[in-house]
């Protein structure tokens, strides 16, 4: 926890709670129903938490934004961004139910009234969205495909509506067809080391009427 307050020193008192509660939430949830592995439930606020937030690095959204969050598994990037942002709405979307039974549960336990969930495959949600995010559920190309026309036409942000996609490695060949692809590595904002290869990949989706 003093992790996440030290790159986010300006957290209310509220959050600081909530982002507390979540060790306990998903350590209790997850001995029910494995959505984080054992390595990682002790690493939590790292691999997870931290790691999620990197997209808070790139961009703060604006009150009244609308998120949806594709392949949320146990509630990342989505939960930890809607502690951050209360004043901004968060859809998240899995089609296995289990993992979104985690997730209903952690959202109720630390009284998150920002936060939607639906079970079903991103393709079947019909809303319009300014950005949509994920952690690494596909490639680029059918990433892109699955979120076709979910991109709301307004723009609020300086960085254009689209994807903000949270992946490792060497990502020179996925994204080559995508030239206005911007690519953030979270190392140049968290200093420890599993941070090194992890990326925050902006690509802007113009809105498709």
């Amino acid at each position: 926890m003093k992790l996440i307050q030290h790159y986010f020193p300006d957290l209310t008192e509220e959050q600081i709670l909530q982002f507390k509660k979540l060790e306990d939430l998903y350590k209790d949830w997850n001995l029910k129903i494995n959505v984080v592995s054992r390595k990682d439930i002790d690493e939590l606020y790292l691999r997870h938490v931290l790691h999620s937030l990197g997209i808070a690095k790139v961009i703060r959204f604006k009150p009244g934004s609308n998120i949806l969050d594709v392949g949320t598994g146990g509630g990342f990037p989505g939960i930890p961004l809607a502690i951050l942002h209360p004043e901004c709405q968060f859809h998240l979307v899995d089609s296995i139910a289990k993992k979104l039974k985690v997730v209903n549960e952690v959202v109720e336990g630390l009284g998150l009234t920002n936060v939607k969930t639906t079970h079903s495959r991103v393709e079947e949600i019909d809303e319009q969205f300014d950005f949509i995010v994920s952690r690494a559920v596909a490639a680029m190309p059918t990433f892109v495909h699955w979120v076709k026309g979910k991109i709301a036409k307004t723009q609020k942000h300086e960085l254009k509506n689209g994807i903000l996609y949270l992946k490792g490695g060497d990502l020179t060949e996925e994204l080559q067809p995508y030239q206005t692809a911007t690519i953030y590595n979270l190392e140049d904002y968290f200093k420890e080391e599993f941070f090194e290869t992890k990326k925050v990949v902006h690509l802007p989706i113009k809105y498709r009427g």
